[in-house]
């Protein structure tokens, strides 16, 4: 970039997961590259304490609904912390920042960053938010930008997507037993592992039964991540009796050593899914990954080179999956390093910071 910009983000969701991961990344590495960052969100939010842990600028706005008293607050922090451009991430925070922009007299360019595959509404005022509000919109996997392109009608010069990218000097295969012996895992069983945040659609309940038809009193399940299935799915383990082989590790701040103790890796997602990061982060551990075929997911599991990718909500073809990568060691070395180079070749930092600051640069030099 020819000077440091001046880059705000704004995001209303009160959750937290690979959404929230991937503006902290993205703003920690503008701010190396020089570029002056402040994120706006609730105080309740995950991502608001997250924040300071990065390092990253951040302020408490009342966001979480879309009402006046959040529009007046992001039009008078505007006003009195001019920038360059708005990077909005969720449906609210991105309708409250359009129309405070439409109450300016020299509004910021703004960039739509849609981060999840679920259809977007195509009625009237969703096409203006989209078309006319937004300067440019940026998708987090190619699924999404077709489907906006297709379904809502975006000229696809207006959109393109560039994928999460992870920091592969810290994702990275690892010493297994030394990871295990840390977390206290067994040395000698096989472990099958998730990681990601306890909802519906990543699968989790497809996953336990598929490894309760594995009928092996030598592999280990570990559902690492929090959220509102926890409870369903520790009823789901007990039922099939498999409590005594599953653990769940919560929430961890640093997942590289649970990566590192996997000898497979499953994200059995049936809906919304760009490019997951956990799914990245498996593969540049050197991780076997077993997907569902939805979303950005089979942009980059390449079919029995880096993976194996089954049908959503198929416990059978998962369990079978499962059964063919764990009683075949050699296949799970070869899919595994495959999936690690592919990392390495593909999802770098580098490559989302670069994609970005391209698109700044065009969207900034086109509003003269």
């Amino acid at each position: 970039m020819p000077h440091s910009l001046r880059i705000l983000h704004t995001e209303s969701s009160r959750g937290w997961g690979g959404q929230e991961i991937r503006i902290l990344t993205e703003a920690a590495g503008m701010i190396q590259r020089g570029h002056q960052l402040h994120l706006l969100c609730p105080r309740e939010s995950p991502i608001y304490d997250a924040a300071q842990e990065y390092r990253l600028p951040v302020t408490a706005q009342p966001l979480t609904k879309k009402r006046v008293p959040g529009l007046l607050a992001i039009r008078g922090w505007l006003c009195d912390n001019p920038v360059d451009v708005i990077i909005t991430h969720s449906s609210t925070d991105s309708w409250l920042t359009a129309l405070a922009c439409k109450t300016l007299s020299k509004p910021p360019a703004m960039i739509r960053l849609r981060h999840i595959s679920s259809p977007v509404a195509n009625n009237p005022p969703t096409r203006w938010l989209y078309s006319r509000a937004s300067d440019h919109i940026v998708t987090t996997g190619q699924c999404i930008r077709n489907q906006l392109i297709q379904d809502n009608g975006i000229e696809d010069e207006r959109i393109i997507s560039i994928p999460t990218g992870i920091d592969l000097e810290r994702f990275k295969p690892g010493d297994k037993a030394a990871a295990r012996g840390r977390l206290g895992l067994p040395e000698s069983d096989l472990i099958v592992g998730i990681v990601a945040t306890l909802r519906s659609w990543k699968g989790h309940n497809y996953l336990v039964e598929a490894f309760s038809r594995l009928n092996r009193s030598d592999v280990q399940l570990v559902i690492v991540g929090d959220g509102p299935q926890r409870r369903m799915l520790e009823a789901m383990v007990q039922t099939h009796g498999i409590d005594s082989q599953t653990t769940f590790a919560g929430n961890q701040a640093d997942p590289v050593p649970w990566f590192q103790a996997l000898d497979v890796f499953a994200l059995p997602s049936y809906a919304n899914e760009g490019v997951p990061q956990a799914l990245m982060q498996a593969m540049a551990c050197g991780l076997p990954v077993v997907g569902g075929a939805v979303g950005g997911l089979p942009e980059i599991i390449a079919e029995g080179q880096s993976g194996l990718l089954v049908p959503p909500r198929d416990a059978s073809a998962l369990a079978a999956a499962l059964k063919r990568l764990l009683s075949d060691r050699r296949l799970r070395e070869r899919l595994g390093s495959g999936a690690c180079v592919e990392a390495q070749r593909r999802f770098g930092l580098d490559t989302m910071l670069d994609g970005m600051e391209s698109v700044l640069a065009r969207v900034l030099n086109r509003a003269g």
